[in-house]
């Protein structure tokens, strides 16, 4: 047993940060892409190509579903860049090797959460293919289709309302429990799944705005990566994962 499991758990303490702390965020993200390079375009290249060869597989709503949901999953996918900065920051070399088995660090919780994000995704899929069936009982029309459809049925800015204030509410719930929660999990070998969404939840409530302001930050960065065939992913999602772990780093207290 080694002295971290040894010592008695204490509860972090949330830090205030300012409007100015994503940007900060995003500045150190970019740091770390070019400190690591191979490893961080690695993992943005492998999930990239898991992204489309998903979303090529499932067609229609359940396509759709898959793309969107993407967001909802996206803080354990990225866990691989939040290691590579974890490292850094400790002044080992960012290689991706020792990346590969980042979540053995505190396996049982990490993988009670990626079970947790999975049944959300799951959940996510039934709620998108049943909005879908509601506005387009014959199927998701083609994207020149939808976009025609918008300016001569109101039937698709209701989709599109309906649409998005399901996913805004469950993207919401996803990122107030998840903003630094894996993170936290891989720097703390005590925390429990439990714990760190309620640490998360407790940044969020502490600097709403800010956090809001780098959600916003990681829905433009994905979807520039989507409206990119999917490649700009190679290079945005790395981006998230080390700007999340920067944004854990600031918004909680070390322990």
């Amino acid at each position: 047993m080694n002295a971290q499991a040894e010592q008695p758990f204490a509860w972090p303490q949330v830090r205030r940060v300012g409007m100015d702390a994503p940007w900060r965020w995003l500045r150190a993200a970019l740091a770390d892409l070019r400190a690591a390079p191979a490893a961080s375009l690695f993992y943005g290249a492998l999930l990239a190509l898991m992204g489309r060869l998903l979303t090529s597989y499932y067609a229609g709503a359940v396509g759709l579903a898959f793309t969107t949901g993407f967001l909802l999953v996206g803080p354990f996918v990225v866990i691989g860049p939040y290691d590579l900065s974890r490292r850094r920051e400790l002044g080992a070399a960012p290689r991706l090797a020792p990346t590969l088995t980042a979540w053995r660090a505190n396996a049982p919780a990490i993988g009670f959460y990626a079970l947790i994000l999975t049944l959300t995704l799951a959940v996510w899929i039934r709620v998108s293919v049943v909005v879908v069936a509601l506005f387009f009982p014959a199927g998701v029309p083609s994207a020149r289709e939808f976009v025609a459809g918008l300016s001569e049925s109101p039937d698709a800015w209701g989709f599109v309302l309906a649409y998005a204030a399901a996913g805004a509410g469950l993207a919401l719930l996803v990122f107030a429990r998840s903003a630094v929660s894996l993170p936290m999990l891989l720097d703390r070998a005590q925390m429990d799944v439990i714990s760190a969404m309620i640490v998360s939840f407790g940044v969020l409530r502490a600097n709403f705005a800010p956090m809001m302001l780098w959600a916003a930050i990681i829905v433009v960065l994905t979807g520039l990566g989507f409206a990119s065939r999917d490649l700009g992913l190679v290079v945005t999602l790395p981006l998230v994962g080390h700007g999340t772990w920067h944004a854990y780093r600031e918004a909680v207290e070390r322990g």
